[in-house]
């Protein structure tokens, strides 16, 4: 034993180790060396083997694949003032399950959103088990920030765009509409959506748990804007006849009207304006009855204003001398088992005469001398009976009967312009070819590079004696005198026609029509006017419709320039 030299007392050592006890270290001592080695496996596993798929389950949870909205492509006139424009608008959307279910907040919320707090917590209720809700669509972005915020859990924005309408009903018919998800539904919209919708673009964002945008990381995809169109339209022309045909709708009590003008020597629409009209800016109570363009869609029967282009057929067909005197005593005569009436008898009348009195009897004995079906073929020729082809969704081609078995006095009538239907802007059309040398323009409502070649339908000097004979018959004296323009020639046709319905024709009820062209030394424009269903005791188309074409015109004519050609006074 040794002995500790400084106290002389010999160190005691410890008791040796039991053999249970080394059993029980040894075992300790493995299970913490095993837990480590999985410990540092699992880490190894994590960040070498497992880390592309968590690091991509991560990144799902955080970092997100926004869209980035397209506008659409602007509506311009001819002279690029905007009729359509997309502006930028907030949709405010929520995950049902993430609202809280405080009734302050709920109340602040529903406040913000303009909206009543009972229909907004139904709505929730109702929308419970989905993870997706509208709040509030096409917000202004300074209310939905309003809303923001708030800083309500649960709330998101989502940018969208809107469709706006500077010259609201002015131009409703023809431009049409979007749906809430800026879809064209009517009019030009739906004609050119694939042309005008934008393409939307994507963008890589980081977000936090509750959805709400940390940071803009990368743009994946630019958002490509909706093309842009250009229309052969005339704001200024398209306000000021709808402003004409507005007030003479409502002087006269009428269903509705129509106005289209077009240039004579391309066939471009410079306006097309309907009545009745609604506000594309604000559709609450919108009436369906003012979403038809009217000036395509609708047809009904012309009535006189096709009598100058059944005159054509009848000076073409090379049967009758210029000077051709026609008895129309005694103003009425039967045709068939049917009666046909002048509002006089006028007696004797030359081609002109007739024209200018607009004599049923004297066209009706001119075509029934006809060997062959002259009327219809040149009917044809000027466009009836076949779709404009502008491409407007639902534009009506008309009606023209095929010459099978046809009796006496169906051929009379459809000189006299019963028995056929046609639109307005076929009738416009139509008219082209009086105002350039026989050839018919076919109707355009985009602008055009270059005017179109056209298809002749009517000899040249045919033409040019009808335009002068036309324009004998607006002159004063004549039942077209009220579409005179002062400083300017006219030419022209009045038209009343009955209204037919399933039950056969109305009574008292009448369209009231005007064809006229200005000037005639230069044929610049070509106007329809219809006036559907005047009350009062005037509806004749030189009372009612004549005058508003006077108006229109006398106004087109000074805002495109277009110096006067007024006649000499006669001796």
């Amino acid at each position: 034993m040794s002995v500790d030299a400084r106290s002389g007392v010999s160190p005691r050592r410890p008791p040796p180790m039991a053999p249970m006890g080394r059993l029980r270290y040894a075992l300790m001592m493995t299970l913490v060396l095993v837990g480590l080695a999985l410990l540092v496996g699992r880490i190894v596993d994590l960040h070498v083997f497992a880390r592309p798929f968590l690091q991509g389950q991560g990144d799902a949870r955080t970092l997100r694949t926004d869209t980035i909205p397209a506008h659409r492509g602007m509506i311009t006139d001819r002279h690029g003032e905007p009729l359509a424009i997309s502006t930028p608008v907030v949709t405010l959307w929520a995950n049902p399950q993430d609202l809280p279910v405080d009734d302050i907040q709920r109340l602040m919320l529903a406040r913000a959103l303009g909206q009543e707090l009972d229909a907004l917590n139904e709505r929730i209720a109702r929308y419970a088990e989905h993870e997706f809700m509208y709040l509030r669509r096409r917000m202004t972005p300074e209310a939905a920030q309003r809303v923001l915020d708030l800083r309500i859990p649960g709330v998101h924005a989502r940018e969208e765009y809107k469709r706006y309408y500077p010259a609201g009903e002015v131009t409703a018919q023809l431009l049409g509409v979007t749906n809430i998800d800026d879809v064209g539904q009517e009019g030009l919209e739906l004609a050119y959506q694939s042309h005008l919708a934008g393409v939307p673009g994507k963008r890589r964002v980081l977000k936090d748990r509750r959805g709400r945008l940390v940071r803009d990381l990368a743009v994946l995809q630019e958002a490509q804007p909706g093309g842009d169109l250009t229309l052969a339209l005339d704001q200024r022309l398209q306000y000021m006849a709808y402003r004409e045909l507005k007030a003479a709708v409502a002087e006269h009590d009428a269903d509705g009207g129509i106005v289209v003008m077009l240039d004579a020597h391309s066939g471009e629409v410079l306006a097309m304006a309907n009545q009745p009209s609604y506000n594309p800016n604000d559709r609450a109570g919108l009436d369906p009855q003012g979403l038809r363009n009217r000036a395509i869609v609708d047809v009904f029967e012309p009535g006189s204003v096709v009598k100058p282009l059944a005159m054509a057929a009848i000076m073409e067909s090379g049967q009758f001398d210029k000077d051709i005197v026609v008895d129309t005593s005694p103003g009425w005569m039967r045709i068939d088992r049917f009666t046909i009436k002048d509002i006089r008898n006028y007696g004797e009348l030359n081609l002109a005469g007739i024209l200018e009195k607009s004599s049923n009897i004297g066209m009706s004995k001119l075509v029934l001398q006809l060997d062959e079906p002259l009327v219809p073929e040149i009917y044809r020729r000027l466009g009836f009976d076949q779709a404009p082809g502008t491409g407007f969704p639902g534009e009506s081609g008309g009606s023209l009967p095929a010459p099978v078995r046809w009796s006496s006095s169906q051929w009379a009538a459809l000189s006299y312009g019963y028995g056929l239907s046609v639109s307005a802007l076929q009738l416009a059309s139509a008219y082209t070819a009086l105002a350039n040398d026989g050839v018919r323009l076919p109707p355009s409502l985009l602008r055009l590079p270059e005017p179109p070649v056209g298809n002749p339908a009517i000899t040249p000097g045919v033409a040019h004696d009808l335009l002068r004979i036309m324009e004998e018959s607006v002159q004063p004296g004549t039942g077209g005198r009220r579409a005179g323009v002062p400083g300017y020639r006219v030419a022209g046709k009045t038209g009343t026609v009955r209204k037919s319905s399933a039950s056969g024709y109305e009574e008292n009820a009448y369209r009231s029509l005007f064809v006229g062209i200005a000037p005639v030394s230069d044929p610049r424009i070509v106007t329809v006017v219809m006036i559907d269903h005047p009350r009062g005791d005037s509806y004749y188309g030189g009372a009612v419709a004549a005058p508003v074409f006077s108006r229109v015109a006398g106004n087109a004519l000074r805002l495109l320039d277009v110096p006067p050609d007024a006649r000499e006074p006669e001796s």
